[in-house]
């Protein structure tokens, strides 16, 4: 059975493409406008984070230039080659991080789980940028550090709530000063204090073994840095709007994949260095440890190798610091908004559009702000690194090992009606990759495995994925193969739910409602149940007896109830595990100040309440998808009423059909020699026999009333297809008149004043004005009317030619009025009742629309409305305007 799906209307939020930058969906061809340069420009606009300056710093510091310069080094290497796959399968196919790793072994709902991940990377690096604006508004104005935080929050706002357009203006114009104030610096330092190399690589740092290379200290400082690996997200949030590659643009497309995808880790390593080098020369001129690791003092340190003049030197490391901090937290906010749609749409199958998002995603970050993130750097990339290379594992080993093996498909497919909802191979290798980790990073397993928990955990993700997914043949990665919509035309398709245009790529065919919908509203579909994916039906006939039985003893579905309950408390539980163990190790980190009991419950709590934001979000859009669904069931309910009275009618129009024809048949002939020998009959009387003849006229009459009826039966009953061309209204009514055709003799009082085109077929046009005018006659005669008033008029209303005709007839009580389109329904002594239903029928197939108002003894007035043109000059149709 074919449902009739409810149409879906967006508000304009997130109907407008500019504001939501396709935020759930394959990113249209007809929407990637900008050349290769811009999105490249775009992309490495957001590597200007100066936390990368502050990483560099913080490793060497604790571990020595020893261990961190070969950690850095190594950690380049690693993020190039695991980055590479990801921003070329993403450019490719034109989707963001979350699409991506949907399709790239982790199913439909498993990539929640990751979106909430990638959402918590760009609102810890918010807060973390945004602490560093504060900091340096605070050392240049004297900003307190709570109001910088708001400012550093608000002001990305104008720009990220617009999107793409916005941002890669904004990148544009500011790499420029951006680069120039970025390498100043440097050069500065390198020509002017050669010997600051020679200091720096003799740095020893504060941890044990930070004077020589160290394995431990090596595997502290690679374990922070693996929290950068994320980063390629953010790069593709901009890829995905690359053109198609083309033979014309192919140097140009790889170049950006590359320079904008794995390379943004080459300059943002040559910034992990400058970072590290600033900070030893900070720490040299006497500033404290915590003090050197803040951006601003690193740049204040490093302009005053390039000006003289102490108020230059702040105003310039100001300046590059708050240009730095609004380049990157753009990206940041941007990113978080896309994550977070992402996360809440398949959670309550909610969308109320990217920009709630980005304020949802910014408010966050605000609280990070608020408890001191900055101050324990080391430690929240630590806890966080080792999920992201878990995460970054199982997506390597799928796109650059199942791939080429063809275990995975060569496409990546991000559709909900062709997804399971969970893969083992992503979902499995990283929750194993990422256990394993965590149990390392908490010393479970001795020092050196604490040391390189997330080098073990990207390890441990990668070999599991390519074993479960060996192991699985890759069966897990689709439902069902994605249909190809070959016999549509063009490029785009209506979607069934929301009505709009999108392009075949972004379209499914759903089973559910059998027709074509756009991936977003079958992501927010809550009737389907993922019908399109149930098991084959000879699936429980294969089950044996003894499950069959115990299957039936259980409440439907509690094994899935069972399911979801369970990944829901793993999640929260780990979440909740991850809040707590950071919280405990900020409280025991070295050099962190003794906390009171009361402090602790304090910072407890605000570490906890993002978690609680997360869950009210969850626990209001869940109450709203529950109201909506109720909603549509009342709704289908509707419809399926006025569905079984379309049935009910369509069957009497079925069982007429069939009456008339045979009707017709049998009738015509015997009224046809009735006609002939009336003629006849008439032709052989004389002129004086004045009563014969007059019984012979009234028998004609009431013969070709039959025929008429006939005619009528047969006209509803079947639909003829419309030969339409372009009326001019006035002009079409004013000739039909004079021509007399409409089979009145009454003269109506016109008032023809619509001066607009309709585009109809003029013969049913014209049925329809008879039927009315003929309608307006009879309710003048039987309300015995001495003067009876018939009027025509037409006005013009929007993109609508209105046509109304009136009488001053007996006019009909309200319950007549609701049953005089229905069919065979007559107030006449000998009417048949379907010159109104006729009228309607017309009227709709031209797209129009037929109302009534009347009143007993007031007469009657039937307004028609047809969609109309502006009437032009210039020739129209032969039938429809004057030559």
């Amino acid at each position: 059975m074919t449902r009739r799906p409810r149409l879906r209307s967006y508000q304009s939020w997130v109907a407008n493409e500019t504001l939501e930058d396709y935020s759930l969906r394959y990113a249209a061809k007809s929407f990637r406008r900008w050349s290769p340069f811009v999105i490249a420009n775009t992309a490495l606009g957001g590597i200007s984070f100066l936390a990368l300056e502050a990483i560099g710093g913080a490793i060497t510091l604790s571990y020595g230039f020893a261990n961190a310069f070969p950690a850095i080094i190594v950690t380049c290497l690693f993020i190039f080659v695991t980055a590479y796959p990801i921003a070329f399968y993403s450019s490719r196919h034109n989707i963001d991080m979350d699409l991506l790793t949907r399709g790239a072994g982790f199913g439909y709902i498993g990539s929640t789980i990751t979106s909430l991940i990638y959402a918590s990377f760009t609102f810890i690096f918010f807060a973390l940028e945004g602490a560093i604006m504060a900091q340096a508004l605070k050392i240049y104005a004297d900003i307190p550090l709570v109001l910088g935080y708001l400012i550093s929050s608000l002001v990305v706002i104008p720009v990220t709530f617009v999107g793409m357009t916005m941002i890669s203006r904004l990148q544009l114009v500011t790499q420029p000063v951006w680069i120039v104030m970025m390498l100043t610096p440097f050069f500065a330092i390198a020509i002017g204090s050669p010997e600051s190399f020679a200091e720096w690589a003799a740095h020893a740092g504060s941890e044990p073994g930070g004077d020589g290379f160290d394995l431990i200290a090596f595997g502290s400082a690679v374990t922070i840095l693996f929290a950068l690996s994320i980063q390629i997200g953010e790069q593709v949030d901009y890829l995905r709007f690359l053109p198609e590659r083309t033979a014309g643009n192919r140097r140009a497309w790889w170049s950006t994949v590359i320079s904008a995808g794995p390379g943004w880790i080459v300059i943002g390593g040559f910034k992990i260095l400058f970072g590290s080098l600033l900070a030893v020369l900070a720490v040299s001129a006497g500033l404290e440890r915590e003090t050197a690791l803040e951006p601003v003092r690193m740049f204040i340190e490093a302009y005053g190798h390039v000006f003289d003049d102490p108020r230059i030197v702040m105003a310039a490391a100001a300046v590059f610091v708050l240009v730095s901090q609004v380049k990157i937290n753009v990206t940041n906010a941007y990113a978080g908004s896309l994550a977070w749609s992402n996360f809440f749409s398949r959670a309550t199958h909610q969308h109320p559009g990217r920009v709630v998002w980005l304020i949802f995603n910014i408010l966050i970050s605000l609280l990070l702000m608020l408890l001191g993130i900055f101050q324990t750097l080391e430690l929240v990339l630590a806890v966080y690194s080792v999920i992201a290379a878990a995460w970054i594992g199982s997506l390597f080993a799928d796109l650059a090992i199942l791939k080429p093996m063809r275990i995975s498909p060569p496409a990546i497919e991000f559709r909900r009606a062709y997804l399971h909802d969970f893969n083992p191979v992503g979902c499995g290798s990283m929750a194993a990759g990422a256990l394993i980790g965590v149990l390392c990073f908490a010393g479970l397993a001795g020092d050196y495995p604490e040391a390189y928990a997330a080098p073990l955990a990207f390890l441990s993700a990668l070999v599991m994925a390519v074993a479960i997914g060996v192991a699985t043949r890759g069966r897990y990665y689709l439902a069902r193969q994605p249909v190809a919509f070959r016999k549509a035309r063009g490029r785009r398709m209506n979607c069934a739910i929301c009505g709009v245009e999108y392009e075949r790529p972004d379209m499914v065919s759903c089973a559910f409602y059998d027709r074509p919908l756009c991936s977003l509203c079958c992501t927010l579909d809550a009737h389907c149940h993922d019908v399109c994916k149930a098991p084959a039906p000879d699936a429980a006939e294969r089950e044996s007896r003894f499950f069959r039985s115990m299957r039936s003893k259980i409440a439907p579905h509690t094994w899935r109830r069972l399911r979801k309950v369970l990944v829901i408390l793993l999640t929260l539980s780990v979440v909740t595990a991850a809040v707590f163990l950071l919280t405990y190790r900020m409280v025991t980190y070295p050099g962190a100040a003794p906390m009171t009991q009361g402090t602790l419950l304090f910072d407890v709590f605000l570490a906890i309440l993002p978690l609680l934001a997360i869950g009210a979000w969850w626990i209001v859009l869940s109450q709203e998808s529950r109201e909506l669904a109720e909603r549509d069931l009342v709704t289908s309910l509707e419809e399926l009423g006025r569905t079984q009275r379309e049935l009910a009618g369509s069957e009497r129009l079925a069982a007429i059909g069939q009456i008339t024809a045979t009707v017709s048949h049998e009738l015509r002939n015997p009224l046809g020699t009735v006609v002939t020998s009336a003629n006849i009959l008439g032709r052989r009387l004389g002129e004086s026999d004045g009563a014969t003849r007059e019984e012979l006229d009234r028998l004609q009459r009431n013969v070709w009333r039959c025929v008429r009826i006939i005619d009528d039966l047969l006209e509803f009953s079947r639909r003829k297809e419309l030969m339409v061309t372009p009326i001019d209204l006035d002009g079409w009514i004013r000739r039909h008149l004079r021509a007399g055709d409409l089979g009145i003799s009454a003269e109506p009082v016109l008032d023809l004043a619509a001066e607009r085109v309709v585009t109809a077929d003029p013969e049913r046009l014209r049925q329809v004005l008879a039927n009315l005018l003929t309608n307006a006659v009879h309710a003048c005669e039987a309300a015995g009317r001495r003067s009876p008033r018939i009027a025509i008029e037409t006005r013009a209303e929007g993109a609508e030619a209105v046509l109304r005709v009136s009488d001053n007839g007996a006019g009909m009580d309200e319950e007549t009025r609701e049953q005089v389109f229905e069919p065979l329904f007559s107030t006449k002594a000998f009417g048949v009742g379907l010159g109104l239903p006729i009228v309607r029928r017309i009227v709709e197939q031209h797209g129009g629309s037929v109302a009534i108002e009347s009143r007993p003894g007031e007469g009657t007035t039937v307004t028609v409305r047809l969609p109309a043109e502006p009437l032009a000059a210039g020739p129209l149709a032969a039938d429809g305007a004057p030559a």
